[in-house]
């Protein structure tokens, strides 16, 4: 759980943090970083890499348009090659994007404006995968194996159902945020 202290509190009267070569952090970027913790570990109780989750929620709350991935390493304490896989995965499944600066050969990453709606989009890819393994195994199945045809079969036609209850929820959660940046009441 974050611990938050209210900002006026005696944390922002104490002396800044001090970490690596005499960098002093301050109170809002503890703060960020904590919460890239916070972020991590949600990630991982879902089976996902833990540092995907540290540098998903350290973007998501950096008060930058863009940092690089030396900088972001730092941030997090992290090794640079963690979060060059990280930052692969993450643009693969479109959670965060790539940002060029022109004249420079640093790589720069900004967090997507909804990763949540992302969530939704790219767990179509899992299901499509998933589908097509149970449709491989049903091929495979001889006559005689019953039981495993009836379990193969309700697991591919719940992806299918729930594949397709996906795309009424991402179309549910576009309205949704039209809605709200246009002051509309819920009903």
């Amino acid at each position: 759980m974050l611990m938050v202290q209210e900002k006026g509190s005696n944390m922002a009267e104490e002396a800044p943090e001090q970490i690596g070569k005499g960098e002093q952090i301050d109170e809002r970027e503890q703060y960020r970083r904590q919460f890239a913790e916070e972020i991590s570990l949600i990630w991982e109780m879902t089976g996902t890499s833990r540092m995907d989750g540290r540098v998903l929620g350290y973007l998501m709350i950096m008060d930058q348009p863009y940092i690089s991935s030396a900088d972001l390493a730092a941030a997090l304490s992290a090794s640079t090659g963690a979060v060059s896989m990280a930052t692969r995965r993450l643009i693969d499944t479109n959670y965060i994007r790539r940002h060029s600066v022109p004249g420079d050969r640093s790589h720069y990453f900004k967090a997507e404006e909804d990763p949540w709606g992302s969530f939704l989009a790219n767990e179509r890819r899992y299901f499509d995968r998933h589908i097509a393994s149970i449709d491989s195994a049903l091929s495979w199945l001889g006559p005689e194996e019953a039981e495993a045809r009836i379990r193969l079969t309700n697991g591919r036609d719940y992806l299918e159902w729930i594949q397709e209850y996906h795309h009424k929820m991402l179309a549910d959660w576009r309205e949704h945020k039209r809605a709200r940046d246009a002051g509309e009441k819920k009903a």
